[in-house]
């Protein structure tokens, strides 16, 4: 390997000081680092991290992932493949690492520690404590998955300590999902081992988790955006936030990634080391990520940007090569198998039938921006003995299929989706990727769910004879083709479910959320409706 030599203005983040410098880079590794008295143009840094993302929520494969992040100047992520492990098991696990090693980029996966998450919906598989002890002995895998299942922590479930005893016998961190957790409950949560939570909804709640020692992920997806909500933190707490973003769809990622929450967080007028600290350090820290920081000795993981207020990115490095310029990707595309779990047979109209009764109806309330939704109860519309959808009061039906089995569809109700005709379905469905949909009517309601079953997986939409599906053949939730392709076909579906009437920033992502039984307070499972406040099947 030819070495390779880079001039720009070396930040050193943890010396909190710049300096015009020469980078040489030999066989991978930076071999020299040289102070310079000349005027260099260009700002050269760690690259970014993101330290939590669902990578199977971009909707690509790993190896196609790799291709987007790095345009942004990406070098790794901290990756948990709980999405997979829903439908396949540790199978998708292994898949995962194994896709990830056939790019250069640094994917550095957890062993999940909640499949299924409930026992409240069905999943294509489970991983008990054994088999998380088994994932957490692999060198690729560097710590325990978000804890969502805080109750069991709390109330000290076995199999929960368990899978958490592993990791800490390993030395190694256990990440936490504990949203609203608050007072001597989080404190309790925390003196666990527990050590990160990106689940943090406002100031307050994350300053209560940070006195008892947890990190802080400041969360920026495509549905769920805490940025705003959080980033004053950073201006007092440097060593104790990270930014991520959790799950991220392909034409986000096509437009950014975590560049831009360092734009945002400068423009705020956030000390700039604090916010490449969170950006480039501390996950690397925490995380003991084998990347490097531009230091001589490391390997060379770097990126150039060409200033410290818009963060665009020129050059990505990995291991000394140069895998992005100016916006253009030079990983190349892989050939991959397509695994995945796909039983269930199509369904007819009249499946989603609801019968009319005196009561009111009790009805999901979608917010725009967060993955936690209201719950509200209203008369239902009626026609010929059935209740029907009523998008002239923005009271849609909504249904969860089960994927991995014929069975009965689970019926619900649901707000602020604001079609006014047709459907959107989707196999994107945390945690178990059951098939969920929202329409206006049973007739395109069933198209839509259809389509996703004919594709065996992916996103989809009806009204009428205009139909729409993107396919995702890779466990019903991701695609191997290629990046930029999928990217297009989301957005342009994307803006069809919009054209009907949707007023979400992204109507598919919120979709995707209606079934996360654990994010409060009211969601649908195959199994019915799920009340997450009392953790029970309503």
């Amino acid at each position: 390997m030819a070495n390779t030599t880079i001039k720009g203005n070396l930040v050193d983040i943890r010396g909190r000081r710049m300096y015009a410098a020469e980078v040489v880079i030999a066989d991978g590794r930076i071999a020299r680092i040289t102070e310079l008295n000349e005027l260099v143009q260009g700002f050269i840094l760690p690259g970014f991290v993101d330290a939590h993302v669902h990578v199977e929520s971009s909707m690509l494969i790993p190896s196609e992932f790799a291709r987007l992040a790095v345009t942004h100047g990406t070098v790794a992520t901290v990756s948990d493949p709980h999405e997979i492990g829903n439908v396949l098991g540790v199978e998708g696990v292994e898949f995962m690492i194994a896709n990830g090693k056939k790019t250069p980029f640094h994917f550095y996966f957890g062993a999940p520690s909640c499949v299924p998450a409930t026992v409240f919906e069905t999943a294509g598989d489970a991983i008990d404590a054994e088999q998380v002890g088994a994932l957490l002995e692999k060198p690729e895998v560097l710590y325990l998955s978000e804890m969502m299942n805080f109750p069991g922590v709390l109330q000290g479930d076995a199999e929960v300590l368990k899978k958490i005893a592993h990791a800490h016998r390993l030395g190694k961190p256990v990440d936490g999902h504990a949203p609203g957790l608050r007072g001597e409950d989080a404190r309790r949560y925390i003196a666990a081992g527990i050590s990160t939570d990106h689940e943090c909804f406002t100031a307050e709640e994350a300053q209560d988790k940070l006195k008892h020692g947890m990190k802080i992920l400041i969360r920026e997806g495509s549905a769920a955006k805490n940025f705003e909500a959080l980033i004053d933190l950073l201006r007092d707490h440097p060593d104790e936030m990270m930014f991520c973003s959790d799950d991220k769809h392909p034409d986000s990622l096509v437009e950014n990634h975590i560049n831009v929450l360092c734009a945002r967080a400068v423009a705020k007028g956030i000390d700039v080391y604090n916010v490449l600290q969170a950006a480039c350090v501390n996950p690397v820290e925490h995380y003991k990520l084998p990347i490097g920081r531009v230091r001589e000795g490391d390997p060379a993981d770097l990126i150039v940007v060409e200033d410290l207020v818009n963060f665009r990115v020129r050059y990505t490095y990995l291991d000394g090569v140069l895998v992005a310029e100016n916006g253009k990707s030079m990983i190349p595309r892989v050939k991959e198998e397509q695994p995945n779990r796909f039983q269930c047979t199509p369904k007819k109209p009249q499946d989603f039938a609801v019968p009319a009764t005196k009561d009111e109806l009790l009805a999901i309330t979608a917010l725009d921006g967060q993955l936690i939704t209201g719950k509200e109860e209203m008369p239902g519309k009626v026609e010929n003995g059935h209740f029907v959808a009523d998008p002239a009061r923005d009271f849609l039906k909504i249904a969860v299929v089960n994927r991995y089995k014929d069975a009965k569809p689970a019926i619900g109700w649901i707000k602020n989706f604001g079609l006014k005709t047709g459907a959107i379905a989707g196999s994107v469905a945390h945690d178990s990727h059951n098939i969920v949909a929202v329409g206006t009517n049973d007739v395109d309601l069933c198209a839509a769910i259809n389509l996703v079953i004919a594709a065996r997986g992916g996103v989809s939409l009806a009204e009428g004879v205009k139909t729409n599906v993107l396919a995702l053949p890779v466990a019903g939730i991701m695609s191997d083709a290629d990046a930029y392709d999928v990217a297009k076909a989301y957005s342009k579906i994307d803006a069809q479910a919009k054209a009907l009437g949707s007023t979400l920033g992204a109507p598919y992502m919120t979709l995707s959320f209606m079934a996360l039984l654990v994010i409060p307070h009211l969601k649908m499972s195959d199994l019915g409706l799920f009340d997450g406040d009392a953790f029970r099947l309503v």
